[in-house]
C-alpha cells in the first residue's frame, strides 16, 4: 500500500490507516478475538498506520492494539495516540458502563481533561504502558475545543520538546472542526492534523482555511470520518450524521450524492473514500473497523475505478464546493 511521509518530519503513513475506536467497543462489544483478527486483516491488506487514544474504551483500544502488534518489527508500522484526557480510576472500580461516552465497557475510570505539560507526559506514559511500546510515532492533542489556550500555551510546548528529544516522531492535533486546527497550523510547528468529518463528500468545510493552510506550510492532513458517522454508507431516514440522526437537508444531500454515484456504477462509499485524496495536503484516510470483513470491504472500495465524469456531475449538481480538487481517474489495476 502506498505510503506518504508527513510534512515536516520523517514519519510515514499508509494511504489507509486503521482507526481503532472500534477496538475499544465503540457503541457495541467486540471480542478480543475479533479485535485481533481486525488488526491482522488490516496488516494483511498492507495497512501499517494505526490510530488510537486513551478515550477509546477507557484504554481498551490501546491495550488491544498493542497486543495485536506485539512481535511485529517496531520499525514496520506507525502508531498514533492522543493526549488531553487522563484516565482516573473510579472509586471501588466504578459501577455501570461507559455507554454515555459511547463505549460498551465497564466504567472503571473517568476522563479528566488535562492539557497541562504534566498532563501530556502522564497521559503519554500511561498510553505507552497500555500499548506495551517504548515509543509512539504520532501524538495528537485530542479535541482541545474548550481548552484551546491551555493546549497552545502548555500542551503544545510539551509535545514540541518530546519531538525535539526524539521521544515522538510527529505531533499535531485531532479534532472534529477545522478552525482551531488551522490556528494551530498558523501559530505552532505541528506536523499533522487529523480532521474528522470536515472534509467529505457531504462537508467540505476543511477546504475553507485548514487544507490551504496545511498545503502552504508543507504540512499534512489525515482525514477521518469520511462516511460522516455512517450516512455515506447507506443514506436513509434515521441514518446518523455527526453521531446524531441526520437532519432532513443533510439526508437529502446524501441521497443526491447516492443518485449520482449510482448513475456511474460507483458505490457511494467508494467515492467517499477516494474523494479526500484529491487535495495535495491529504496524506492518509483513516477508517474504523471492528471486523476483518469491514477492513476488506474498505480496501476493496478504495481500489474501485472512479471515472472523471462522476466528479464532473457532482460539480454540475452543486454537490461540491466550487474549486474543490478531485482525485484523478483511477483504474482497478492501480496499486494502492
Amino acid at each position: 500500500m502506498r505510503t506518504t511521509t508527513l510534512g515536516g518530519c520523517t514519519v510515514e503513513v499508509t494511504q489507509l490507516a486503521l482507526g481503532c475506536a472500534g477496538l475499544g467497543n465503540l457503541y457495541q462489544p467486540v471480542t478480543d478475538e475479533a479485535a485481533l483478527a481486525t488488526v491482522e486483516a488490516a496488516w494483511d491488506a498492507g495497512i501499517r498506520t494505526f490510530d488510537t487514544a486513551p478515550h477509546y474504551g477507557l484504554g481498551l483500544s490501546e491495550r488491544r492494539l498493542g497486543s495485536a502488534l506485539r512481535g511485529r518489527p517496531r520499525d514496520t508500522y506507525t502508531v498514533s495516540t492522543k493526549v488531553g484526557r487522563l484516565l482516573v480510576p473510579n472509586p471501588g472500580g466504578g459501577a455501570g458502563d461507559d455507554l454515555a461516552d459511547g463505549f460498551a465497557v465497564p466504567a472503571t475510570h473517568r476522563r479528566v481533561w488535562d492539557f497541562t505539560a504534566d498532563g501530556v507526559l502522564r497521559s503519554l506514559e500511561a498510553s505507552l504502558d497500555r500499548l506495551g511500546l517504548d515509543r509512539v510515532d504520532i501524538v495528537l492533542l485530542h479535541d482541545p475545543d474548550e481548552h484551546a489556550e491551555q493546549a497552545l500555551r502548555e500542551a503544545y510546548p510539551a509535545l514540541e520538546r518530546l519531538r525535539a528529544e526524539g521521544v515522538v516522531g510527529a505531533i499535531g492535533v485531532g479534532m472534529n472542526q477545522s478552525a482551531l486546527p488551522a490556528r494551530f497550523l498558523r501559530e505552532t510547528d505541528i506536523d499533522v492534523v487529523l480532521l474528522a468529518g470536515r472534509y467529505t463528500l457531504l462537508d467540505q468545510d476543511g477546504l475553507t482555511e485548514l487544507l490551504p493552510e496545511a498545503a502552504a506550510r508543507g504540512r499534512s492532513v489525515m482525514i477521518g470520518g469520511v462516511f460522516n458517522s455512517g450516512l455515506l454508507t447507506a443514506p436513509r431516514p434515521g441514518a446518523t450524521y455527526d453521531y446524531a440522526p441526520a437532519p432532513g437537508p443533510v439526508l437529502d444531500r446524501a441521497l443526491r450524492l447516492l443518485a449520482v454515484c449510482e448513475r456511474h456504477g460507483v458505490p457511494l462509499r467508494a467515492a467517499a473514500l477516494r474523494f479526500p485524496f484529491g487535495h495535495p495536503a491529504v496524506a492518509s484516510v483513516l477508517t474504523g473497523a471492528r471486523s476483518p470483513l469491514e477492513v476488506r470491504d474498505t480496501v476493496e472500495q478504495l481500489r474501485r475505478p472512479i471515472p472523471d465524469a462522476l466528479w464532473d456531475e457532482l460539480r454540475a449538481e452543486d454537490l461540491l464546493t466550487p474549486g474543490t480538487p478531485v482525485p484523478v481517474a483511477t483504474s482497478s489495476k492501480e496499486p494502492s
